[in-house]
């Protein structure tokens, strides 16, 4: 069974995405006696951590929840307020005023992936993963909006990409960008040798804060994951978009 998600712009692109074995009446397993609704809450609220792997009788719930509407809905309520709160900067327009965007989940989509192979940080790190991001995340239509307004309606505020894809996936994660609409950037900053093994949130409060000694302000700063804005550095204000596929600490 598959499911069409098109994109909200006049030339709509439609996205296919296959749902991963949904159950009939999944909306309401319990576990443990907590229903699958409330554990994507806790999920999402920083108030369970560390988790690996969805719970298996709510596989087919969050399915649902990413196929269907509420994930973009969710995802469109956070960069409105994003969108609305970078409309209303007052920005010197130096050049040096950005917006750091995270890449998996936040600007690309990895959806259609993790639909047909489960869910699991450890799928990160398969063949099937690194054959997958050579170019064929579709945006995140949401995120895209945002990016687009940061460009065509404030051209003072620019856009840094900051990722958990290795140094190795430069000219891949780069040429993807460009594919899904992302035209232009100021920076591209993946894990160095160096940074293998750190995690999430020291590397990338490590990285911000090299931007600002370098002079750059970072004014909006948006991601998925927690650790994406969390730590030093984090910016002006952060945005955390909906992700309960999996978690990075």
């Amino acid at each position: 069974m598959a499911t069409t998600i098109f994109h909200p712009c006049n030339a709509a692109l439609p996205l296919p995405m296959h749902l991963l074995r949904p159950r009939t009446g999944s909306h309401g397993q319990k576990m443990e006696g907590i229903s699958c609704p409330s554990w994507r809450l806790a999920v999402e609220t920083n108030n369970l951590r560390d988790w690996k792997t969805i719970p298996v009788l709510c596989e087919g719930y969050i399915s649902n929840y990413m196929l269907v509407k509420l994930y973009r809905q969710y995802s469109k309520a956070v960069t409105n307020q994003a969108i609305l709160y970078a409309k209303s900067l007052n920005l010197v327009g130096d050049g040096k005023e950005v917006w750091v965007f995270d890449v998996d989940e936040t600007v690309l989509s990895n959806v259609p992936y993790f639909s047909q192979h489960g869910f699991g940080p450890e799928l990160f790190h398969s063949v099937a993963f690194n054959a997958w991001v050579t170019s064929k995340a579709p945006m995140l239509p949401e995120s895209h909006k945002l990016y687009m307004t940061l460009h065509f309606f404030s051209e003072n505020q620019n856009s840094i990409f900051l990722t958990g894809r290795s140094e190795s996936q430069r000219e891949v994660t780069g040429a993807n960008l460009r594919k899904a609409g992302y035209i232009k950037w100021e920076k591209l900053i993946l894990k160095g040798e160096e940074d293998v093994g750190k995690p999430v949130v020291v590397y990338k409060s490590e990285k911000r804060r090299e931007l600002e000694k370098e002079g750059y302000k970072i004014v909006g700063n948006i991601g998925d994951q927690w650790s994406d804005i969390r730590g030093s550095g984090i910016g002006n204000r952060t945005f955390k978009l909906p992700d309960p596929m999996y978690y990075l600490s």
